[in-house]
């Protein structure tokens, strides 16, 4: 069972975010395959994501995790398709951050012009499956072998969910 942080707060992020929510990302590049970027970030190499992914800047309190979903491919037939992600910090994974984060998010995505969300989770990951399985994800299918990181190949499996109105 999921035990809630009831403290956590999640709310739209800002500039003033961006060092946390790099560190955060770096602990995954440096430490696991579940991003297959392999060389850690500077916050100033984040700060065009940040700024594409959310609003002005500010002082902020510790950050636990963060949610974000971006286009899911640049041609213009999928832009009601995102791809999601969920990252949280190092030691505040299963205490249900990861679902409060995604909670917020699929709620500001119903706002949105929508059809499909995507997700690929570096196999195996179980939390994560678990994570898309209670948000109601279909798992797709799996490239086999798809990305190669501490010498080794890894799997990654795609889910589905559906977001906005059939066409």
């Amino acid at each position: 069972m999921t035990q809630i942080d009831t403290k956590a707060q999640v709310r739209p992020g800002t500039e003033g975010d961006l060092e946390a929510v790099t560190d955060i990302y770096n602990h995954y590049v440096r430490e696991t395959a579940l991003t297959f970027d392999t060389a850690p970030f500077t916050p100033g190499q984040r700060l065009p994501w940040l700024r594409d992914a959310s609003g002005a800047g500010g002082p902020t309190p510790r950050i636990l995790g963060y949610a974000t979903s971006s286009a899911f491919r640049p041609k213009a037939a999928y832009s009601t398709s995102v791809e999601v992600s969920v990252y949280c910090a190092p030691g505040a994974a299963g205490r249900g951050i990861g679902t409060l984060l995604y909670t917020a998010l699929f709620e500001a995505l119903a706002d949105e012009d929508l059809h499909r969300a995507y997700a690929g989770i570096t196999q195996p990951n179980e939390a994560s499956v678990r994570l898309h399985d209670r948000f109601d994800f279909r798992h797709l299918g799996t490239y086999a072998e798809v990305g190669r990181k501490f010498g080794r190949y890894w799997d990654v499996a795609w889910y589905e969910k559906h977001l906005g109105p059939s066409a």
